[in-house]
């Protein structure tokens, strides 16, 4: 019973064909221009000032973006420049203090802004889904 049994999943894989068919070695086509161009829906049709002017051009998308900003550098490598934001840590920045009017959390305003405490009876209502105020 078992031998059969292989004999057939034997059978089935020497005569199964992969559904994929690869050509072979990807390669870069020579004959197309990898020169940076503006995206076809570019409202100016022109590529960054980066890329075009000579002091400071990228010669790849990569090196354009080593050196773009994000929230920040988007490469640990690049230093900020003095007085930018992320320069200093949080801690020698000094105490924060809102201006008059402006909270931080809702613990800090007024009390009349405050939530209102739930009863013990409201409590019961949730959790058995209404069913103990008809009790």
């Amino acid at each position: 019973m078992f031998a059969s049994k292989a004999l057939r999943q034997a059978a089935q894989h020497a005569e199964r064909t992969p559904s994929i068919k690869f050509l072979g070695k990807r390669t870069i086509p020579a004959h197309i221009d990898h020169t940076p161009q503006p995206h076809p829906a570019s409202p100016t049709h022109s590529l960054p000032a980066s890329f075009t002017s000579d002091k400071g051009s990228h010669a790849s998308f990569s090196t354009y973006r080593d050196h773009a900003q994000q929230f920040g550098p988007l490469r640990k490598t690049i230093r900020a420049t003095e007085g930018a934001v992320g320069d200093a840590a949080g801690s020698q920045l000094g105490p924060v203090h809102p201006p008059k009017g402006v909270f931080f959390d809702r613990s800090e305003l007024p009390a009349r802004f405050h939530r209102t405490p739930i009863s013990l009876a409201e409590i019961e209502a949730v959790e058995t889904g209404g069913a103990a105020a008809f009790a």
